[in-house]
């Protein structure tokens, strides 16, 4: 079982930047990938970004060149580094954790972009 607790959400205007942080706990393996998703309001769940344990990333169209993913193992954490956010970043925002044995969610952190 895995744990994981989101923070640094919030509102911000438009061209602003924020960090996401997402800590896990539990049962964690050596070998996982760590990443986030985001639900704007009324829409599915999608993909942003992720960092394998060995540190290969993946970045949606979206946010290359404006978000980065990092990875801190020796305290089981990934932080997203959003720059010149965007209303249409407006969303909910999901860590995950996946390793062999399946996927892990958090509860989620707000980000509100105002233009």
């Amino acid at each position: 079982q895995v744990q994981l607790v989101e923070s640094g959400g919030g509102l911000v205007q438009a061209g602003g930047s924020l960090r996401l942080s997402c800590a896990a706990s539990g049962s964690i393996f050596s070998i996982n990938t760590m990443g986030w998703y985001r639900q704007p309001p009324g829409k599915q769940r999608d993909f942003v970004a992720t960092e394998d344990s060995g540190g290969f990333t993946n970045y949606a169209d979206s946010v290359k060149g404006r978000f980065t993913i990092f990875r801190d193992n020796a305290k089981n954490m990934v932080y997203l580094q959003m720059n010149s956010l965007k209303p249409e970043d407006t969303a909910k925002y999901y860590c995950r954790y996946s390793d062999w044995r399946g996927v892990y969610w958090g509860q989620g952190t707000q980000v509100t972009v105002s233009s």
